[in-house]
This record gives structure tokens, C-alpha cells and sequence, in this order.
């Protein structure tokens, strides 16, 4: 006869009731969801916490980009009368005409032009004369450069002395010297870059009232070929 004492090895677990069965399962699946919900919430704590490393992450290098990034140059509009070395003067007249033009220098500082103008900005490539020539009337200056006498590292040293408006930098071949800088009937060549000789000429001749136009825009106009800002 089986015994029945409950520490016996054969007595059998009181099987449950169907009532605490339910209650049993309703509490494992309590159990189950309250494991499921703290696990999700730690989930949400580490996406958050990444998200806020990786926003800042981003917030830093936006601001070191700005610091570190070129600034364009800074001069003052209008003419003072400077003198300045090598710059040549030459009296030019100016109209608007549809056709092809022989100009008196090389590149042109002056002259018939085209009635549109080129908006200024820095081109890869050479850029049409008659355009260039109607900017400098609105008191723009124009860098040219040989691209085969001046290297790219030269180019972009040329390219931080511009001022962020009416200013064109662009090749230019056979002009004759690696580099030339032009205003309205103003110009000066220079053998290599010279950083005080051209930032002198911007602060004499960028946006001067002795241009046919003063104070006329340089967008608007015609984009050249190559134009890369």
C-alpha cells in the first residue's frame, strides 16, 4: 500500500486546480511582459544615450569644420588713390556690343563688352572675354592665371585672397606672365603670387566708384564653362 507520507519517494505533486492553473499562467505571462518591457526599456536607454554621443559627435566636428574652414577675404570697397607697384592704368571706353571683340591688353582690363555680364566666382576654365570685361565695369576684379606656369597649390592661394563677391578667378593662356591681376582700366602682372601686392590691389580697385557702373551686380549674369563656385 503506498505511503503516505509527503516526503516519500513515491508520493505524487498535488496536481492544481484549473482556477490556479490560469492564475498561474496569468502570472508567468505577467512575469514574461515585465521582463519584455524592462529588457525594451534598456534597449531605449542605450539608442538614446548613443544617439545623444553621436549628435554631439556631430554637433563638434560641424563647429571645428566652421572654425577651421577658409574664410574669404576681407577688404574695404572703394579707391583711396594708392599707389601701387607694376599696376598699369589705361583709358578704355565702355558699350555694349553682340560680336567678338579685339581688346587692347591682354587679358582685358577694359573696353567694348558684352551686355550681359559674367557672374563672378571661381572657373576651371577660361572664360569668355566679353562677359569678364562687363564685370569689371561693376567694379568686379579678375585673377588670371598661365595654368601652365602656376601649380594648383598656387591657384588655391589665389583663390583666399578673393573677397566673396564681385571677384572671377579663371585661367587664361598666352596673356604673357604666369599671373595678372585686372580691374576697369587697371592691371598688374606679377611673375609669381605676391599675397601684399594683390590684397593692395583689391583694397585700391575691388568695387571702386571710378568703374562706369559702381555698385552693379555681379550675379545674375551668365554663368561660364568650368564654373566651380
Amino acid at each position: 500500500m503506498p505511503s503516505s507520507d509527503p516526503g516519500s519517494k513515491n508520493s505524487t505533486p498535488a496536481k492544481l486546480s484549473v482556477k490556479e492553473q490560469r492564475a498561474a499562467d496569468r502570472a508567468a505571462k505577467l512575469e514574461k511582459f515585465r521582463k519584455e518591457q524592462a529588457r525594451k526599456k534598456r534597449n531605449r536607454r542605450i539608442g538614446i544615450a548613443a544617439a545623444i554621443t553621436g549628435g554631439v559627435a556631430i554637433i563638434a566636428l560641424l563647429v571645428v569644420s566652421f572654425v577651421l574652414a577658409p574664410k574669404p577675404a576681407s577688404y574695404t570697397a572703394g579707391s583711396d588713390g594708392a599707389d601701387i607697384p607694376g599696376v598699369e592704368t589705361f583709358t578704355n571706353t565702355a558699350a555694349h556690343v553682340t560680336t567678338p571683340v579685339t581688346y587692347a591688353q591682354t587679358p582685358p582690363a577694359g573696353g567694348e563688352h558684352n551686355p550681359a555680364w559674367l557672374n563672378c566666382g571661381v572657373y576651371s576654365e577660361s572664360v569668355p572675354n566679353e562677359y569678364a570685361v562687363h564685370s569689371l565695369e561693376h567694379g568686379a576684379v579678375w585673377i588670371t592665371y598661365d595654368p601652365s606656369a602656376v601649380s594648383d597649390e598656387e591657384v588655391e592661394t589665389l583663390r583666399s585672397l578673393m573677397p566673396s563677391r564681385h571677384a572671377v578667378l579663371s585661367p587664361f593662356e598666352g596673356m604673357g606672365t604666369p599671373i595678372a591681376v585686372s580691374g576697369w582700366n587697371t592691371q598688374l602682372k606679377l611673375d609669381s603670387v605676391d599675397r601684399d601686392a594683390i590684397s593692395a590691389f583689391f583694397e585700391e580697385y575691388w568695387l571702386s566708384e571710378n568703374v562706369p557702373e559702381p555698385g552693379a551686380p555681379c550675379t545674375g549674369g551668365i554663368d561660364g564653362p568650368g564654373k566651380v563656385s
